[in-house]
């Protein structure tokens, strides 16, 4: 047990060792500076620093956070201002938001590379879900993403998201922000490149269309979506009274689209399938695995369970972290802070993945299974990249497993079978540019 602990130490270790060097390289700096003359002095606050402090999940007024931030790396007694707020808010407009999707990227690779990625059938399970993120009020924000007209009140400034989340080992792959125009099937064509040879794609019911599909299919993935009773298949499916259906999809007025897209419009042999929910609701699903052997039909009301986890990482994105709480007023800063903050997230999940590892191998006789506590993960992990991009390896892997051990003993118990409604609540809370907490 002691050596599968050292070895899950060892290899976070590597991942972060592999971020620094990214981090720290002056490709990466130049690539991401948004001028030649960027972060070529000798600063309080340089690039990697700069990266560490947006990435530490910003809540309270910059100067708060930057005392914070520079006391916790500096092992200081007392919090002073070391950087004052105004440097941080001119060195951000330095910064290309890019860096934090490279990063992310970077991550995502090294985690598939390091570590064993828990799967479904043999699968890789990602699931595209999109939401709307309500922004803070300011021209320059409104003008770029647009506004959503309520039916009482002034229009709201709204960005659009979506991301291809990995539901099982728990990371976010990519994710985009937009303009609210554009949608979310345009989203998923965004997300759906150079995806792992043994993906598989969850969908809810405003996804299904032919193009989208073929495009699926031409990244050699599978697909399983739940499908709407508009279409004219799905009614005569479900009036059939059948389980499962093998049918041939055509493109219809979709041709155009597989055509700018340059995917072929040849019929797609599919699988309709009849799901009957506990409340005795029938839901129907459309995927690509066609094999009533190898896949047969009891196992897709699991396999469709699984795509909540997406909808359960929206909750921590927009509750735990707070994503809608900006911390600035340019479209660079949201950009900023969007990206930062999935990378951020990311990384705790990273680093929590050994731990809930090992605390499912530690409860093998417990009544239930147990999974680790992710709120209180992104609680203790607030300063968590900073120390370890400034440390050395050896410094990293015990900073590492104290922090699993921590993990460990804020397990949490999954109780199977627990189901709640959903409550539809208008949430009254609000984040003021100029109120921002003291104490978070």
């Amino acid at each position: 047990m002691k050596l599968a602990w050292r070895l899950l130490c060892y290899k976070c270790a590597n991942l972060f060792q592999i971020l620094k060097n990214l981090l720290f390289s002056q490709d990466f700096i130049e690539k991401h500076r948004n001028s030649p003359t960027a972060f070529t002095r000798n600063r309080k606050l340089p690039f990697h620093l700069l990266v560490c402090f947006i990435l530490s999940f910003l809540k309270g007024s910059y100067q708060k956070e930057l005392d914070y931030f520079f006391q916790t790396i500096t092992r200081s007694r007392l919090a002073r201002k070391m950087v004052s707020n105004a440097a941080f808010a001119k060195a951000r407009m330095k910064l290309d938001f890019e860096a934090f999707i490279e990063l992310n990227q970077c991550l995502v690779d090294a985690f598939a590379s390091l570590f064993n990625c828990l799967t479904w059938e043999g699968f890789r399970i990602l699931s595209i879900d999109g939401t709307l993120l309500t922004l803070q009020h300011f021209p320059e924000i409104i003008t770029h993403f647009g506004t959503w007209n309520c039916r009482q009140g002034d229009p709201c400034p709204k960005a659009r998201a979506s991301q291809l989340y990995d539901s099982l080992n728990k990371l976010t792959l990519k994710a985009v922000l937009t303009p609210k125009d554009i949608g979310e099937r345009q989203h998923a064509a965004m997300l759906l490149s150079d995806l792992p040879s043994n993906a598989l794609i969850l969908m809810d019911r405003g996804y299904p269309a032919f193009w989208l599909f073929k495009l699926i299919l031409s990244q050699n993935a599978g697909f399983c979506a739940r499908i709407s009773r508009q279409w004219k298949i799905v009614r005569w499916f479900i009036n059939s009274g059948k389980k499962e259906k093998i049918i041939e999809l055509k493109a219809g007025v979709n041709s155009r689209a597989c055509r700018e897209l340059g995917l072929d419009t040849s019929p797609m042999k599919l699988r309709l399938i009849r799901v009957v929910l506990d409340t005795g609701e029938v839901e129907v699903l459309i995927t690509s695995l066609v094999d009533k052997t190898t896949h047969p039909h009891n196992l897709f009301h699991g396999l469709y369970h699984i795509r909540w986890a997406v909808e359960e990482d929206y909750k921590t994105i927009k509750s735990r972290i707070e994503m809608e709480a900006f911390t600035g007023q340019s479209v660079l800063s949201v950009y900023q802070d969007f990206h930062a903050r999935i990378f951020a997230k990311n990384l705790v999940s990273a680093l929590s993945f050994p731990a809930q590892v090992a605390v499912a191998a530690a409860g093998v006789k417990k009544k239930h299974v147990h999974q680790i506590n992710f709120a209180q993960a992104i609680a203790k992990a607030k300063h968590l990249p900073a120390l370890l991009f400034q440390r050395t390896k050896r410094t990293m892997r015990e900073l590492i497993r104290e922090f699993m051990e921590a993990l460990m003993r804020l397990t949490e118990p999954i109780r199977p079978g627990r189901k709640y409604p959903r409550k539809h609540k208008i949430r009254t809370k609000k984040y003021y540019q100029n109120y921002k907490p003291v104490l978070s």
